[in-house]
């Protein structure tokens, strides 16, 4: 962990001793009312809770902490992105947009900016470091790329895509602010679904926007305010009380990780592996710079359909669901979502359980 990353997990955890009075409860309080004492000609800091609530405050605080820019919070990882791309695109602008990323990222783009007049276009991550960016109003990225853990120079491809007089935005969600910092890299926004890693415990919906131009985030915030896409006072709270445990989390999550894929890439089961931790991955190349390791989500390729479905069924210790990031390891078979994988890919996503124990398991499964 680097001094900026302990710094940022204690500064985190007492982000309200200042504000504090003699008698205050330390966690944030959950704040239900929707309207706010407005006497005549009187102002205040909230008025209307699709506007703001003191909960979301307590958590934007946080937020902002862990990105180091003003942060937006919303019901859901996609409300996030819909607001990104809302906030950057007008009729006739292009978007770049990953053809192997979230695949409802790409749905929301065909379905209806499109229908707005908006063209979108598809690159593989991969491809994002050497593409012609010319043309595009908004360069989208995900990296790594979810589910097939590719990946780009965030830097680089933020210089190129402003050098065309286009806006980047990253999706972050597979790293968190602790693994990589998309905003230090050149990116004008950073969206996230705070549903995994930093919930971490399967039981809310939410997500942000973050970013250091004033002038978009407000474009970021109106939206917010203007859709209704708000998130509710409880989910905040959650959402603030997973954020303290993040980054013990995500050490144990990352490092169980690495020893699973060490051993995945070696068993005569698995056909494929991709984990961007391991030296022999093509992804590797972005780790110990950009990427501060290999992060807690690893793909591996079974036979077939049928194998991958029996392994799922037999692992004790894998929760057989989507999403990923959470305190218990779960995977899924990826080409069910019509992700362009092999019927037999699995991602994996590795939570806290005692790694040996795990892993047994696993390898148990594997054997049956």
């Amino acid at each position: 962990m680097t001094d900026d990353t302990a710094s940022r997990a204690a500064r985190l955890l007492h982000h309200r001793k200042a504000s504090l009075s003699p008698g205050d409860p330390i966690a944030p309080a959950i704040v239900p009312g929707t309207t706010f004492h407005l006497p005549a000609n009187g102002t205040g800091a909230f008025s209307y809770s699709r506007a703001g609530t003191p909960t979301w405050s307590e958590l934007e605080a946080q937020l902002s902490l862990l990105e180091n820019a003003e942060t937006v919070a919303f019901p859901s990882g996609m409300a996030a992105i819909a607001a990104a791309l809302f906030a950057c695109l007008k009729t006739g602008d292009t978007v770049i947009l990953p053809s192997d990323g979230y695949y409802v990222t790409r749905v929301l783009a065909t379905e209806f900016l499109q229908g707005l007049g908006v063209t979108a276009r598809m690159l593989p991550t991969a491809d994002y470091d050497s593409a012609d960016l010319s043309g595009a109003a908004l360069v989208y990225l995900e990296t790594p790329s979810n589910p097939g853990l590719d990946v780009c120079d965030i830097r680089a491809v933020a210089e190129r895509a402003k050098a065309a007089g286009a806006r980047v935005v990253v999706d972050n969600t597979t790293m968190t602010p602790y693994l990589q910092r998309p905003l230090d890299l050149g990116a004008d926004l950073v969206v996230a679904a705070d549903t995994k890693a930093p919930g971490g415990h399967s039981d809310l919906l939410a997500g942000h926007v973050a970013g250091c131009d004033s002038a978009l985030m407000a474009r970021v915030r109106d939206w917010r305010r203007l859709s209704g896409a708000t998130l509710g006072p409880f989910e905040a709270w959650l959402l603030h009380r997973g954020l303290e445990t993040l980054e013990l989390r995500l050490d144990r999550m990352c490092t169980s990780a690495r020893i699973i894929a060490e051993r995945l890439a070696v068993h005569p089961a698995v056909r494929a592996l991709r984990y961007p931790g391991l030296p022999s991955d093509p992804s590797h190349r972005m780790v110990g710079g950009q990427m501060a390791n290999g992060g807690f989500l690893i793909g591996f390729t079974l036979a077939d359909a049928g194998v991958a479905e029996r392994f799922l069924s037999a692992c004790p210790y894998l929760a057989q669901s989507t999403s990923f990031g959470a305190t218990h390891s779960s995977a899924e078979r990826r080409a069910r979502w019509g992700d362009a994988v092999p019927d037999g890919f699995i991602r994996l996503s590795v939570g806290i359980e005692p790694v040996e124990v795990l892993w047994q398991a696993i390898d148990a499964a594997l054997a049956a």
